[in-house]
């Protein structure tokens, strides 16, 4: 059963690096020609270098209205349609309660408005291709985190509008399916563990197959849903977490241990 997605175009946004730039290389090596959107110019060009003729590069800020119409007319014309629009793109900055008016509206534009905006856009060629949106949540939509507010928050409202889309789109055949992710290796997470080996050490308490994720276990999770294998899926969060969303506040750990952790 291999995800077979040739002649399918897909449109990735925030992938110039990291998960966004790993789910665009493992559609990309299922066959599908991808669209690299980002605001780094020579990233773009290097990615691009790097896939070939299947991909396309396009430098744009997805919370200008401008720069998605632009992006769309650039798929079109090199392409002549869309299958698929993952919304990746992300902002991570985060003040929790003390963050400010201006701060909440940039996170929320970007990480929510942005994509909801792309999908109402790409809506004439998802219907005639009966096609597929992605959108990338996270666990931290699902649980508190002391300190953060706007990321998790845009992320919990990514997971609502997930259901919303579907129910409003399923019958013109569109899918719209959520991907969590929890801890996944990246340039955010190599900046606070410094090694992929630290990274799975401190997580291994975390998540019950004992690891951190990596972009390419998103991907490929990405890829089936985006395939006809998918094709009575929607409107539903898949976690691809390593387990995270199944512990609760002990870890999964009876009272006994933390009893005797205490001795």
């Amino acid at each position: 059963m291999n995800i077979d997605l040739a002649g399918r175009v897909a449109i990735i946004t925030g992938s110039t690096s990291g998960l966004g730039l790993d789910i665009a290389r493992v559609l990309h090596s299922c066959g599908a020609r991808v669209v690299i959107v980002g605001r780094e110019e020579q990233r773009l060009a290097d990615i691009t270098r790097e896939l070939g003729e299947r991909s396309l590069a396009q430098l744009a800020d997805i919370g200008r209205d401008e720069d998605i119409d632009a992006c769309i007319a650039a798929t079109e014309a090199r392409f002549g349609r869309i299958d698929m629009l993952v919304n990746n793109a992300c902002t991570y900055a985060d003040r929790g309660l003390d963050s400010t008016r201006e701060e909440w509206l940039h996170t929320l534009n970007v990480n929510l408005v942005g994509g909801a905006i792309f999908a109402q856009k790409c809506l004439p060629q998802l219907k005639a291709r009966r096609g597929v949106i992605v959108n990338i949540g996270s666990t931290g939509g699902k649980f508190g985190a002391s300190g953060r507010a706007l990321y998790p928050a845009s992320k919990a409202a990514i997971l609502q509008l997930t259901k919303n889309e579907a129910v409003t789109l399923a019958p013109f055949g569109v899918r719209v399916v959520a991907v969590s992710p929890a801890w996944t290796w990246s340039p955010a997470m190599a900046a606070l563990a410094g090694s992929i080996e630290n990274a799975d050490r401190v997580a291994a308490d975390l998540h019950p197959l004992g690891r951190a994720g990596r972009g390419v276990d998103v991907g490929r999770a990405v890829a089936f849903i985006c395939s006809d294998l998918a094709g009575f899926m929607t409107g539903i969060d898949v976690p691809v977490d390593g387990g995270f969303s199944i512990l609760g506040p002990d870890q999964g750990r009876s009272p006994r241990h933390w009893f005797d952790a205490q001795q």
